[in-house]
């Protein structure tokens, strides 16, 4: 059926605008597209790096429990090695380095606490791990680092912490004016948390005169 004048108007306006949008119109459908179809492969892959790292995390788990060194070793450098981006890498070095320290393997226990800041995936993660790396270098008797850490910015969350083990670096210095205002500060950012960590800080300080 032959269309008429104001229907061949229309065709022709249609033509004329695909063929100065066409290739816009389709090159931007094209890159939807590729980056619809990169961002599933990007969640796949995230997936997927995030099941073998827990896998590995599960044994360092039985390795520690097992009290087996080497195989703790071997997976916790795997994880570390190839997938230092997770969240199980973090918790894995912690857990390492409990180990370490339980068994007074203190330079292995330094290095796992140690990666933990330089990559941590949160910053409570690295906070956490400060925290835990000042709690060896008192162990070592190393005071002046251990406070140089226990100085650093960290979240709210490890304040009352943070003061605290401050307070005990500070008596291991025999600087028992300062660690008392640490301690003080530790029930102040307390609040009304645990109730156990607050009587040992109260028993700290009692015990250097209030």
């Amino acid at each position: 059926m032959a269309l008429d004048l104001e229907e061949q108007e229309q065709v022709a306006e249609l033509k004329a605008w695909w063929q100065q949008y066409g290739s816009l119109i389709v090159a931007a459908i094209v890159a939807a597209a590729l980056t619809f179809a990169g961002w599933q492969a990007w969640r796949w892959y995230e997936r997927r790096q995030a099941a073998d790292a827990g896998a590995l995390y599960d044994t360092i788990g039985r390795a520690a429990r097992a009290g087996d060194a080497k195989a703790l070793r071997d997976a916790g450098g795997a994880l570390l090695e190839n997938y230092p981006r997770t969240v199980y890498a973090s918790l894995a070095a912690l857990m390492a380095a409990r180990f370490y320290f339980e068994r007074d393997d203190l330079k292995s226990a330094k290095a796992q606490l140690q990666w933990v800041i330089d990559h941590g995936r949160t910053d409570e993660l690295r906070d956490l791990g400060r925290l835990r790396l000042a709690a060896v270098l008192l162990d070592e008797k190393a005071y002046d680092d251990a406070l140089k850490l226990l100085d650093e910015a960290h979240g709210a969350a490890y304040d009352a912490q943070y003061a605290a083990l401050k307070g005990d670096v500070l008596v291991a210095k025999n600087q028992t004016g300062d660690a008392r205002t640490a301690y003080r500060l530790a029930l102040d950012k307390a609040g009304s948390g645990s109730a156990a960590f607050r009587e040992s800080i109260r028993m700290r300080l009692e015990a250097l005169g209030g």
